[in-house]
């Protein structure tokens, strides 16, 4: 079903793509995730197209970020795919150029908080991600952020490490639930302080998680939409919450490595990346939440994304300059509260 529908849209986005680019090559840089699925739905369907070679670099975000910046004089890099505060760090240090925004066709379709998520253009979000609070029906209800640290979870409850991604944007939801928002999050690292005895683990890796709950060790943690469909098929009656302080959550986005000399290129991959046809496939493989407002996905599909103006609306995320800003200040705050 996959494969018709992106065979059905191809016609169209070749009008899209623009002029043939026989005999060139776009190296990109990556995460390693499922990339048999995304050779098969973006990246041999866009050399069908441009008469072109992609080239895919794999990686960890600190490898693929210490190549770009090693060869910042002569790119090896046309463009990459990074969190929102690893492409504000590399923007920062004047690796990256402005997108060519009015290059992309499918750029309006976009939902507002993908469209310039860094500032001037410097990147487009192409897929973000809810962060909230999974929980046993059958032990706890979980309404808030706050609950976290109720006496109902002491002992069965796990937290991010604050050096994970998920770990800053809990904090920032529990220091919401208290009515504290500043962005040095003090107030909530020391309230996870003062419970850290009741914390079953300060957890690095999703799938870690996930065997801790269906060892019934854990009853309840927050965690990435995209690690859901680990926790939901366990056999175990879990949720999703939807807490009254609303829902986190993280961007990826698109960049574009300076002076690279392959824009031209690179706008036309990252327009065929971004258009409804490409979004809707990577939707329907469970592969990425879309940035385009216009796909559309059954319930079933729906329910196991971050999907939906709605759910776009509700997510409260840190921007990427408070990471930047404060990542140092949040791990010391951490070792000499929560750790020791």
């Amino acid at each position: 079903m996959l494969k018709k529908c992106l065979l059905t849209g191809l016609a169209s986005l070749a009008m899209a793509v623009g002029a043939q680019a026989a005999d060139r090559t776009l190296t990109i840089s990556v995460y390693s995730f499922s990339q048999d699925e995304f050779q098969e739905l973006v990246y041999a369907p866009f050399e069908a197209i441009c008469d072109c070679e992609i080239v895919v670099e794999t990686g960890n975000s600190v490898e693929r970020l210490a190549k770009i910046e090693a060869n910042k004089d002569s790119p090896v890099i046309d463009m990459a795919v990074l969190s929102t505060h690893d492409a504000m760090g590399a923007a920062r240090k004047g690796l990256l150029q402005p997108i060519d925004v009015s290059a992309l066709t499918n750029f309006d379709k976009l939902y507002d908080i993908a469209k310039d998520p860094l500032g001037d253009n410097m990147g487009v979000g192409y897929t973000f991600y809810a962060t909230s609070i999974v929980y046993r029906t059958d032990k706890v209800t979980v309404e808030s952020w706050a609950d976290l640290l109720s006496p109902e979870l002491a002992g069965n409850v796990a937290l991010p490490d604050v050096t994970t991604n998920q770990g800053p944007p809990t904090l920032y939801m529990l220091g919401k639930a208290m009515g504290e928002t500043a962005t040095d999050l003090s107030a909530p690292i020391a309230k996870v302080g003062e419970h850290a005895d009741d914390i079953v683990t300060f957890y690095v890796r999703s799938s870690q998680l996930a065997q801790l709950m269906q060892q019934e060790e854990i009853w309840a943690a927050p965690v990435g939409r995209f690690a859901w469909g680990r926790f939901k098929d366990n056999g175990l009656p879990i949720a999703w919450a939807t807490p009254e302080e609303g829902q986190t959550g993280g961007m990826n986005v698109m960049v574009m490595t300076a002076n690279n000399g392959n824009e031209d290129l690179a706008l036309q991959f990252m327009d065929f990346w971004l258009s409804t046809e490409i979004q809707t496939a990577l939707a329907n493989g469970l592969i990425d939440s879309p940035a385009n407002a216009e796909v559309e996905v059954s319930e079933e599909i729906a329910a196991n994304l971050t999907y939906g103006a709605d759910t776009v609306a509700d997510l409260d995320l840190l921007s990427p300059a408070t990471i930047l800003d404060n990542r140092e200040g949040w791990l010391e705050k951490w070792n000499t509260t929560v750790l020791e």
